[in-house]
C-alpha cells in the first residue's frame, strides 16, 4: 500500500491542504492520511512533537510530508529523511528530526532534482510545489540518490533533557494538547520505576506550586480536580479531570517543571 501523511499549520479554512493532495494524486495513486493541519502557526516545535507522537503507529514504508515552514522562500533547504522504516519530507528547520531519530539511524538528502518538483515553483508554497511531488515520486520508485546529495549539516531539534532521581524529577513543558493537558519531556516509563501510582507529589511549574496525586488516568480523581499521570505518549503530564490545566495554572510550553515525591 502506498501511504502518504500530511501535517501542517495550514488550518482547515484554506485550500492549501487540498492543493498538496492534488499534487500527490496527479503523480501517484497513494492513500492519504491527515495527521493534523491545526499546528499553531509557525510553531515548529509543536509540529515536531505531534509528528513524533504519531509516527510509530504508521506501517512500514509510510511517507510523511510535514510543512511548518516560516522560512519558506529563503535559503533554508528542503530535505528527505530516510529511516529504517519510514520516510519524512519537509523543510530543514528541525521539524522532522525528533520523529526521524525515534525510528533509528537516519540519512538526510537535500532536495535538488527539479525534475521531481512541479514545473512552476512558488516562493511561498513548497509544500505543494516541492515536498508533495517529491513524496509522490518516491512512492513511484525514484531512488534516494536521485533526489540530491546526502547532507550532515542539518538543523537539529530536541525537547531538552530531563532528570529523574529517587525523590525528584525535573524537565520542561513541551506541549499543551486540545484538552489543556500539560505534557512534559519527562519519560513516564522511567519515572514509574521510582514513583508509584496514588502517591501525593508536589509540582513546581511556571510560577505555580501544586500538591496533587500521581494516578493511572484522569478519572481517578473527582471532576475538576488536578492530577498527574502518564499520558498516551508515555510522558509525564499534569491535568485536571475534564478541565483545562494549562489555563488554570497559567502554564505554557517551555516552562520548567520540578517534581518532589
Amino acid at each position: 500500500m502506498k501511504l502518504i501523511t500530511f501535517l501542517s499549520d495550514f488550518g482547515s479554512r484554506s485550500s492549501y491542504v487540498s492543493q498538496m493532495k492534488a499534487a500527490v494524486l496527479s503523480i501517484t495513486d497513494a492513500k492519504i492520511i491527515d495527521i493534523t493541519h491545526d499546528i499553531s502557526p509557525h510553531n515548529i516545535r509543536e509540529g515536531a512533537f505531534v509528528l513524533l507522537s504519531s509516527i510509530s503507529y504508521f506501517p512500514m514504508g509510510s511517507v510523511h510530508v510535514a510543512v511548518v515552514d516560516p522560512g519558506v522562500g529563503t535559503d533554508r533547504k528542503g530535505i528527505v529523511v530516510t529511516t529504517p522504516s519510514q520516510i519524512l519530507i519537509g523543510p530543514d528547520n528541525g521539524l522532522l528530526i525528533p520523529a526521524a531519530r525515534s525510528l533509528g539511524n537516519f540519512t538526510i538528502y537535500e532536495i535538488k532534482n527539479k525534475n521531481l518538483m512541479l514545473d512552476s515553483i512558488s516562493n511561498t508554497f513548497h509544500g505543494r510545489d516541492i515536498f508533495s511531488p517529491v513524496a509522490a515520486n518516491i512512492l513511484n520508485g525514484v531512488l534516494f540518490d536521485q533526489i540530491g546529495p546526502i547532507i550532515t549539516d542539518f538543523v537539529d531539534l530536541d525537547f531538552g533533557k530531563f532528570e529523574i532521581n529517587n525523590n525528584s524529577a525535573k524537565g520542561k513543558v513541551i506541549y499543551i494538547d486540545n484538552f489543556g493537558n500539560i505534557i512534559t519531556n519527562i519519560d513516564g516509563l522511567k519515572l514509574k520505576n521510582v514513583l508509584d501510582f496514588d502517591k501525593n507529589i508536589t509540582i513546581f511549574i511556571g510560577k505555580k506550586t501544586i500538591r496533587t496525586k500521581f494516578v493511572k488516568s484522569y478519572n481517578f480523581v473527582r471532576k475538576g480536580k488536578d492530577l498527574a499521570t502518564i499520558g498516551s505518549s508515555n510522558l509525564f503530564e499534569i491535568a485536571y479531570n475534564q478541565d483545562d490545566a494549562a489555563k488554570k495554572l497559567g502554564v505554557k510550553p517551555y516552562d520548567d517543571i520540578k517534581i518532589l515525591f
